[in-house]
């Protein structure tokens, strides 16, 4: 087939050496399966911004950090630098993500590196060598969801561990080969501590990936692992081996309102007296 142009000068380089056939074609990239030396692999043809489809971007990007003081205030006032820029870490994050959660034992495709926007990685396939199939086109037994459920949760717990959260897992985003599932598209993924809204984006994780697997085994339905989850994670307990039960029990305690008042006018007076003797001190 025609080699597409953003391909080319991976040929070119030599880090592909055939470009086979297009796989999918995505909201935010386009993806095909090529040949470099004896392996086959998948191209991920990452989009421009005004291309794809991916909605609220800025809540993802929420967090993370450039290492370059330049290049992030550049980010932040949206020049035509920093736009560049924020569209290579938008890539560079996918990788970042897919490294870190391979390190720490989540099942993902192994990647081989991003360059000028086009990522290669592993192809993932299934028991005779086809590509693996998305979850949503397979139809499980109570017992396969039962089991499949259990191992996303811990890739989920892992990730978590990792200091990630996918921000967009669902059962379109993970692919099925003979072991069991794998997770895929990461560029999104959100730092756990650094993040303002990675408590709802893992509850939502978590939900769907429920939700998908509870069609098949319903007692799934009544389980509370994102919230299970998050409170040992907050709390500083959560750790890679950790046994999750699913279950949670929320707190019935009412809320102090009168004490968090308190302690915010405290504050408040306090910055106030300090802004006062910074003036005196000046002007003495």
């Amino acid at each position: 087939m025609k080699i597409p142009k953003r391909i080319q000068p991976l040929v070119d380089e030599g880090l592909v050496d055939e470009v086979i056939r297009p796989l999918m074609s995505g909201k935010e990239a386009d993806v095909f399966v090529v040949r470099c030396g004896g392996e086959v692999r998948c191209a991920k043809i990452y989009k421009e911004a005004e291309k794809r489809s991916f909605k609220q971007a800025v809540q993802y990007r929420e967090g993370r950090k450039s290492r370059n003081s330049r290049r992030a205030r550049a980010m932040e006032k949206g020049s035509k630098f920093g736009r560049n820029e924020q569209e290579q870490a938008w890539q560079n994050a996918e990788v970042d993500a897919l490294f870190r959660l391979a390190y720490a034992g989540v099942r993902v495709p192994q990647p081989y590196g991003c360059f000028d926007g086009v990522l290669l990685m592993e192809l993932i396939t299934d028991e005779q060598g086809f590509v693996a199939p998305r979850l949503n086109d397979v139809t499980l037994t109570p017992d396969q969801a039962l089991a499949h459920h259990k191992l996303v949760m811990k890739d989920v717990q892992r990730m978590l561990c990792a200091g990630l959260v996918h921000g967009d897992l669902s059962e379109f985003n993970v692919l099925l080969d003979s072991t069991g599932p794998v997770i895929i598209d990461l560029p999104q993924a959100v730092d756990a501590a650094a993040n303002n809204n990675a408590k709802r984006m893992l509850e939502r994780d978590v939900n769907n990936m429920t939700h998908y697997y509870g069609q098949f085994a319903p007692e799934l339905l009544k389980t509370k692992y994102a919230k299970e989850m998050w409170a040992l994670f907050e709390s500083g307990k959560l750790n890679p081996e950790s046994e999750l039960t699913g279950k949670f029990k929320e707190s019935t305690k009412a809320a102090d309102v009168e004490s968090v008042l308190a302690e915010i006018e405290a504050a408040f007076e306090e910055e106030q007296a300090r802004k006062v003797r910074i003036r005196e001190a000046v002007e003495g």
